[in-house]
């Protein structure tokens, strides 16, 4: 597919997939949803991309569903829940991805746009990220995944508050609530989400893969499964040859390969 209305850039073992209508706020329309849904399902079965950075081009993030577009026709309620379901088939496979997804927000993350951002792992914000699950306005519900995301993030009351007031989240208050990571200038959104993306580049695939459904299982699960699948999950890892090799560097006081990197004071922009 030849992208009009996003790029996907692959350098390193890392993929870039950015948000590219600047002009709309990369508001989603059709034809943006169906190149992401396509680009989601290369990157799926392109085992050489270590980790993913989901970002937007032109100061913003998404400014959530394109509401030109949703005006432009009529749609019943069962062209409605097919137009979602259409959504849903990629932005599951992202959810459910077997490898690090790290979102870079600058500007608005509304609606759509807001839970596209909480399918990420790491969400990493500057100072004037603003984030907004903005559908009571329009008088339409949650969508885009924030039933399940939202409450597991920033618990059940907390999320009444935000899917039923549709109030705005500076980027400091939503860090406190647990939804973003780190913030960072905008300056160097970049350079920081790359940072976090290449560490991933030199992890063990195996485990991060083993990490990631685990957690996927932890809120309905009781303890004795998720004990189950830590024992079967560990088998797979001790296993392998990078658990090995960090053995042995461990025990030759060499540098391991996996290292978090250190954070930067941000400036305010």
């Amino acid at each position: 597919m030849n992208y009009q209305t996003i790029k996907l850039d692959i350098s390193v073992g890392i993929a870039t997939l950015t948000l590219n209508r600047p002009e709309k706020k990369n508001a989603l329309d059709l034809s943006i949803r169906e190149e992401i849904g396509d680009a989601v399902a290369k990157l799926r079965h392109d085992h050489a991309v270590r980790a993913l950075i989901l970002t937007g081009a032109g100061g913003d993030f998404c400014a959530g569903g394109d509401i030109r577009s949703m005006a432009s026709v009529e749609l019943s309620a069962e062209a409605g829940r097919q137009r979602m379901r259409d959504m849903h088939a990629w932005l599951r496979d992202l959810m459910e991805l077997d490898r690090p997804v790290i979102c870079a927000v600058d500007g608005a993350a509304y609606g759509a746009g807001f839970g596209l951002a909480l399918v990420a792992d790491f969400i990493i914000a500057t100072p004037r990220a603003r984030f907004c699950a903005s559908f009571q306005r329009m008088g339409l519900v949650a969508d885009s995944g924030l039933f399940y995301t939202l409450p597991r993030m920033v618990g059940l009351q907390r999320a009444k508050e935000l899917l039923l007031s549709a109030r705005e989240l500076d980027a400091a208050t939503a860090q406190d609530w647990g939804i973003v990571s780190e913030i960072v200038s905008a300056e160097t959104l970049t350079e920081r989400a790359r940072a976090i993306a290449g560490c991933f580049v030199n992890a063990s695939g195996v485990a991060v893969a083993l990490t990631k459904a685990a957690l996927g299982r932890a809120f309905e699960s009781d303890l004795g499964s998720m004990l189950e699948v830590e024992a079967s999950m560990q088998g797979i890892a001790f296993s392998t040859p990078y658990h090995r090799d960090a053995a042995r560097r461990f025990l030759d006081k060499q540098p391991l390969l996996f290292q978090w990197p250190p954070a930067k004071t941000p400036r305010q922009t």
